[in-house]
């Protein structure tokens, strides 16, 4: 407990959040509604309050530095526990690595968190303000799903739930002519994210053989062993090596011996990978196989003359990944 680590989770969805609402525009027309000009509004990531006291710090609208409307912010303002999407806290799952693809990574299921949102809305005219509300609403029913990458090192990617909670109006416009009047809409938002904990190694931790032990009698007590099964994960696809050799004729799906241009390099009793299909080999002559087509459920398939013939032996079980169709070999001792 309490290692480092650091999966940005937080960051992330903040800056997701951000990124619904950095395309928004408003247009001005004319009195015979005309389009005459089209304004993307600012966004930016701060407190409400910051920029209104800049707005009120530099009223005057007719230098070049003053703060323009209309703009946008929003602020992250809370984290709160939701345990009504809570799972087993100790249950797991893997998932490869990013980077290497082939390494299992393991993590420990996420604990579901409440992101609070602020966004705010500062326009001078009324219709502005009404232009902008009006491009976000219609998407939040009252929820909008988003797609996060959550953990890089893993792409766990979650939707998560952007609600919309309440819209409340201000209008701050004191004084004389020559105060600056600003209209102020405020949606608050609630993002259902998950918070995930340290992705650590997995490949020790998956199992590479199984054995049952066999007992007989009803005397629980003092039972004698008669026999054990053993069973270990097979291939059904060549991973590794160059062909071993070639068919020499075209083969249907009813083809049960086939011929190959030389066996030297097979054996009874394994399997072989042509074009994806798995097949037993039962028995070999010359350079004939005698055969048991589509083991593990692989499709048979027709196969043409010089078809690649692949062995797949216990070098192809070694490289058997997550996520990958494999069978079973089993012995008794």
């Amino acid at each position: 407990m309490f290692e480092y680590f650091y999966n940005e989770i937080l960051r992330r969805t903040i800056i997701s959040f951000g990124t619904l609402f950095n395309s928004v525009e408003i247009r001005q027309t004319n009195t015979s509604d005309s389009v005459v000009n089209v304004v993307r509004v600012p966004l930016a990531y701060g407190p409400t309050q910051k920029f209104l006291a800049r707005l009120e710090q530099s009223p005057d609208l007719n230098k070049s530095t003053s703060l323009s409307l209309p703009r946008m912010s929003f602020e992250f303002t809370g984290l709160t526990y939701d345990p009504g999407r809570k799972v087993t806290t100790t249950q797991t799952f893997l998932a490869k690595d990013k980077d290497t693809g082939t390494e299992v990574k393991k993590a420990y299921m996420p604990v579901p968190y409440n992101m609070q949102f602020e966004l705010s809305i500062m326009t001078k005219l009324n219709d502005d303000a009404l232009q902008i509300v009006e491009q976000i609403l219609p998407y939040f029913q009252p929820a909008y799903n988003l797609t996060i990458e959550l953990v890089e090192t893993i792409k766990e990617k979650r939707d998560v739930p952007i609600v919309l909670e309440n819209i409340t109006m201000q209008d701050d416009y004191e004084g004389d002519f020559s105060s600056r009047r600003v209209l102020l809409y405020t949606l608050r938002f609630t993002a259902k994210t998950y918070l995930f904990g340290p992705v650590s190694s997995a490949s020790k931790d998956i199992i590479k053989k199984s054995t049952i032990n066999y007992r007989t009698g009803v005397d629980t007590t003092n039972t004698q062993r008669e026999i054990s099964y053993s069973a270990i994960p097979r291939a059904t696809k060549n991973y590794v090596g160059d062909a071993a050799t070639t068919l020499t004729a075209d083969i249907d799906k009813t083809t049960k011996i086939i011929e190959v241009a030389n066996a030297s390099g097979l054996s009874a009793n394994t399997y072989i990978d042509i074009d994806e299909e798995q097949i037993f080999i039962k028995s070999i002559t010359g350079n004939k196989l005698t055969v048991r087509r589509g083991d593990d459920k692989t499709t048979i398939a027709d196969h043409l003359n010089g078809a690649s013939v692949f062995v797949i032996d216990s070098a192809d079980n070694a490289q058997i990944e997550v996520g990958d169709d494999f069978g079973f070999s089993g012995s008794y001792f």
